[in-house]
């Protein structure tokens, strides 16, 4: 049996306090251990006993929660599950909790909300398991809720029909990621030079925080970085990020390769989901394309690689030794979609070599 995961929650106001509760406590997996109202309470309960993980608002009285994270991992780096409401200001401190060390963003639910939508318990519930299976030194700077059966990417794009992909000659790279990729993402892209091969990214996070994300990468890369918006180029020195709750895709228009951001069902419990953005351009690009699975939890992405592969395009899974959750490399491996298994710092060089 796998050893219970004790949390710990700290958020100013009472009733996000209980409705967290009562969520997390809901999986048999899980114990939640405190409750506090400011970090300076929580770190009286933890002098006592230790959480395997953090569940932190950043805006509380006393002590805010992007300087609580900054003195956990310098005490004891522990996983910091970062949990915000949805306002722009509220997406932007949240980044700096990843940058600092967080490992995960979640939105908060609203005040009062006694039946919390279900697959937003889940996904809190993922989060803390995944959170908990962190290898909290790559971060730099069966439940008892029962489980939708997971959805394919079928549920947003038809299997392919067997037409050939006509000669666009331009490349285009895809990448997908969840717990501890916000800070693999930047690590690749802030050292990707210009000239690079446009870039797709679906990174799991809920809506907001992926424009605060893409608006952060952008002030520090040579590329530019930002949300992706319905029938937008993707072309060479630009990446686009999927919009939070939404999906993203890829379409080709004669030469040129364009971003598809649809509303839809969650794929593989994730809305973005890897496996969708993956299919679309194993059909789309196939030869032209190349593959990158980074650090997460869970098997997003893995049936999207696989199909990705048999295309024609090229794959890289991320290694276990850099990845914070060996979770979705891992599972790309397994169904045999990856060519090469590699270091953070090689996937820099081999994204460099595709785009010529």
């Amino acid at each position: 049996m796998e050893k219970t995961v004790k949390v710990i929650i700290v958020d100013d106001s009472a009733s996000v306090r209980q409705v967290l509760t009562e969520i997390l406590s809901s999986d048999s997996g899980i114990e939640v251990i405190a409750a506090s109202s400011d970090p300076i309470i929580a770190m009286k309960h933890m002098e006592r006993q230790w959480p395997d993980v953090i569940i932190s608002d950043i805006a509380m009285p006393r002590k805010d929660g992007i300087t609580f994270v900054r003195e956990i991992m310098k005490m004891r780096p522990t996983p910091v599950i970062i949990c915000s409401a949805l306002t722009e200001e509220n997406a932007g401190l949240s980044m700096e909790a990843m940058a600092a060390g967080a490992v995960s963003v979640i939105s908060k639910p609203k005040l009062g909300a006694r039946d919390f939508l279900f697959e937003s318990a889940l996904t809190l519930i993922d989060s803390v398991k995944s959170a908990a299976k962190a290898n909290i030194k790559n971060i730099k700077s069966a439940a008892a809720i029962k489980y939708e059966p997971k959805k394919s990417a079928d549920a947003m794009i038809l299997p392919a029909s067997g037409k050939s992909i006509a000669g666009t000659s331009d490349r285009i790279i895809a990448i997908g990621a969840s717990t501890g990729g916000t800070q693999a993402i930047e690590s690749i892209l802030t050292a990707l030079p210009e000239g690079t091969a446009g870039i797709a990214i679906t990174q799991h996070m809920p809506e907001r925080f992926t424009d605060a994300f893409a608006r952060r990468l952008n002030q520090y890369c040579t590329l530019t970085v930002k949300e992706a918006e319905n029938n937008e180029s993707i072309e060479r020195n630009k990446v686009l990020i999927a919009p939070g709750n939404r999906h993203l895709m890829i379409t080709r228009n004669g030469n040129t390769y364009c971003a598809v951001v649809k509303d839809g069902p969650l794929i593989s419990r994730h809305r973005p989901s890897v496996d969708v953005l993956f299919r679309s351009v194993a059909q789309n690009a196939s030869t032209n394309a190349l593959g990158i699975i980074l650090t997460g939890m869970g098997d997003d992405g893995a049936a999207g690689m696989a199909e990705m592969k048999k295309s024609g395009a090229s794959t890289i899974a991320q290694n276990k030794e850099t990845s914070v959750v060996y979770g979705m490399p891992g599972e790309a491996v397994k169904k045999g979609g990856v060519d090469k298994i590699l270091p953070l710092e090689r996937i820099v060089y081999e994204i460099t070599k595709f785009s010529g």
